[in-house]
């Protein structure tokens, strides 16, 4: 008795003017009891770390699901039934595979935008998913396919994180991101790639590929995503034979990063590039002359718009030793930190 009064009390007391009493306290009860609903937040459920093998009946107002870090293998239509308002589902670190996540249960749910299904059991990309999604994370499975037209439609899928996968260079085709107008950050960081990705989208702003074995960057590879502004290819197996001239010599580049390479040199690059990363390689000099993307001479002679932008440069692990050269510093006026 004592209970429910200080649950009436309760929610007297955050009762929103935005809906009757009655709607309230009807939410309040329709709460899991293997979860919390805290009336300060009144759209989410909270059933994370709960030791949860099925997924309880979700409330029909609810906005942000949190399921993380249970043993649920099954996302069932059942669960979701009369769940049309949801717009974040996070179900990070589960046992979920492909065959646990009936057929329908994503595309049902029209309004979500936020998809998390990390560290768990997948071995695909999951079909008939939600067009209006911006964001869908499935870093940490096992996946090693992307079924064609899995994408068509998600005009508004802006980020795409598959980093620690097992993906091949057979499972991104020219087709894979077709269905895509507004993607701009992909990351496949960590699966089995040899090859630059095919068919990246136009709108691609940052492309993380670390820790793969990619040897070779083809001549113009970046000219169907003329956005790119942060390129990461650390861990990978690039030589200075493999690395067209110009290849990076592109006014969008803003952030390069290759360490952890087998260059022997320093790759142009375009003067407005600002952070670069050639850490853990083989270079053995760095003459600024040379690197410099203006004669060094002449640099003095342009306004603040036209001077190399590059503040920050990492060339520890190499074989370079200090002192750093002093035409590097004549060249890159704006050059904050050099780390050797």
């Amino acid at each position: 008795m004592f209970a429910s009064i200080a649950v009436l009390l309760l929610a007297a007391s955050v009762w929103s003017q935005d809906m009757s009493y009655a709607e309230y306290l009807e939410q309040i009860q329709a709460c899991p009891e293997e979860c919390r609903c805290p009336p300060s937040f009144p759209n989410a459920v909270y059933c994370d770390s709960k030791g949860l093998k099925q997924i309880p009946s979700i409330p029909p107002y609810t906005w942000y699901l949190y399921l993380q870090n249970n043993l649920i293998d099954v996302v069932s239509e059942k669960s979701f039934k009369n769940v049309t308002q949801l717009k974040w589902i996070n179900l990070n670190k589960n046992k979920i595979t492909n065959n646990g996540i009936e057929k329908n249960v994503f595309q049902e749910m029209t309004s979500l935008l936020y998809l998390y299904i990390e560290d768990n059991l997948l071995d695909e990309v999951p079909s008939l998913l939600p067009k209006r999604l911006e964001q869908l994370r499935l870093s940490r499975n096992r996946i090693s396919k992307i079924p064609p037209g899995v994408f068509d439609g998600m005009e508004n899928l802006a980020m795409l994180d598959l980093q620690n996968n097992k993906l091949e260079d057979s499972a991104i085709t020219e087709n894979t991101f077709k269905g895509t107008k507004n993607l701009v950050q992909i990351n496949l960081s960590k699966n089995n790639l040899k090859k630059m990705p095919a068919g990246l989208p136009s709108t691609t702003l940052q492309l993380f590929l670390d820790s793969n074995s990619i040897e070779k960057i083809p001549d113009n590879y970046f000219k169907e995503t003329p956005k790119v502004s942060f390129l990461r290819l650390n861990y990978n197996k690039l030589a200075d034979g493999s690395l067209p001239k110009n290849i990076f010599n592109i006014s969008t580049i803003l952030d390069l990063q290759l360490s952890h390479n087998q260059l022997t040199q320093v790759p142009q690059f375009h003067r407005s590039l600002e952070h670069l990363h050639l850490d853990h390689n083989k270079i053995k000099s760095v003459n600024g002359s040379d690197i410099c993307p203006l004669p060094v001479g002449i640099v003095d002679d342009y306004h603040d718009e036209k001077t190399p932008r590059l503040r920050y440069l990492r060339l520890d692990g190499n074989e370079i030793k200090p002192p750093i050269p002093m035409d590097l510093m004549m060249c890159f006026r704006l050059l904050r930190a050099v780390v050797i």
